[in-house]
């Protein structure tokens, strides 16, 4: 199987080559692998000989052709413009999130009049299609109604996804990622972030600005059970999903107090003494309009799965980053 990651050099890109080299002989026969992202991507030595490198942007045309022309059985479709960055960048959200996704699928339509060709596409989606008002926990079949541009540039990727696939271009699913926490390394333009810099910044002895309020209840998934979902997708059967390819994956469900409380089991009090609140009435807004429970029912009866609960996701980030 020749495997395209788009964006492979962030976070859930690198956790599933991990992932892949930590556990080859439970994965299908993986005999190439094309690593794309704006920089060079950081491989596992295991992987080295089998993986090409695109170093590029996916908005730009030469760069999709230089990954399409290895005909990847699958494309796992990573590459976005976070969240915060898409609401206060318009334009850049737009070319990175929807435009650039467009002309990728219309380059594989291409190639499928040309000579057939039809791969695996899996799409990193997210919880942001969602919009309120939500009911308690969200079924499979909730609206979408985004409150942001990152939410609606999802929510126009899923139905060019769902549409692709109902002509035979592509055989694709959309996977609606839960936020994912504790994300390693440092805050990002996420309105998200704070959600694992609450964490990860006072287990290594610094201070953290907690920008919502403690009731706040949000769906989460760790790193690891993130890429361990696109690993799933490589080969689960997707003849028994109907038109709707999205999927709200499973996640854990904890309020912002819940979280403290799991730092507090783990760095004690000193670490939760680092956390400072101050409420940014603009990521709050963005966050508060983001489903907080999910079913996950479809994605479940798949056999795809999540952490247990927020202290198993902290525990998972200490073990594997310290603090």
């Amino acid at each position: 199987m020749k495997i395209a990651i788009l964006g492979s050099a962030g976070m859930i890109g690198q956790e599933f080559l991990a992932q892949v080299s930590a556990a080859e002989a439970l994965m299908p026969d993986v005999t190439a692998l094309i690593a794309c992202d704006v920089v060079k991507t950081p491989t596992p030595a295991t992987l080295a000989e089998r993986t090409t490198d695109v170093v590029g942007n996916v908005t730009d045309a030469a760069v999709i052709k230089a990954v399409l022309d290895h005909r990847p059985d699958c494309i796992i479709h990573l590459a976005s413009v976070v969240s915060g960055e898409a609401e206060t960048d318009f334009d850049k959200g737009y070319q990175v999130n929807f435009d650039a996704t467009y002309a990728l699928l219309e380059t594989i339509r291409g190639l499928s009049a040309a000579e057939g060709y039809r791969p695996r596409f899996i799409f990193a989606s997210s919880i942001a299609v969602f919009g309120p008002p939500f009911t308690e926990v969200l079924e499979d079949n909730f609206h979408l109604a985004p409150r942001t541009s990152y939410g609606t540039q999802k929510a126009m990727q899923e139905l060019l996804v769902n549409d692709y696939t109902r002509r035979g271009f592509i055989d694709g699913i959309s996977l609606r990622l839960p936020t994912i926490c504790v994300r390693p390394g440092k805050p990002n333009l996420a309105a998200s972030s704070f959600f694992s810099n609450i964490i990860r910044e006072p287990l290594a002895g610094k201070e953290a600005i907690l920008p919502v309020d403690e009731s706040l209840r949000h769906w989460f998934a760790s790193p690891q059970a993130a890429a361990g979902f696109f690993i799933h997708a490589l080969t689960v059967d997707l003849s028994q999903m109907d038109h709707n390819r999205a999927l709200s994956m499973p996640g854990v469900s904890a309020t912002v107090g819940e979280q403290i409380e799991a730092l507090a089991q783990v760095g004690g009090s000193e670490a939760v003494a680092l956390i400072r609140k101050q409420i940014d009435p603009v990521i709050e807004g963005i966050v508060s309009g983001w489903a907080p429970n999910f079913t996950a029912a479809r994605a479940r009866a798949l056999g795809f799965e999540a952490d247990w609960d927020f202290m198993a996701i902290v525990e998972k980030h200490q073990s594997r980053f310290g603090g």
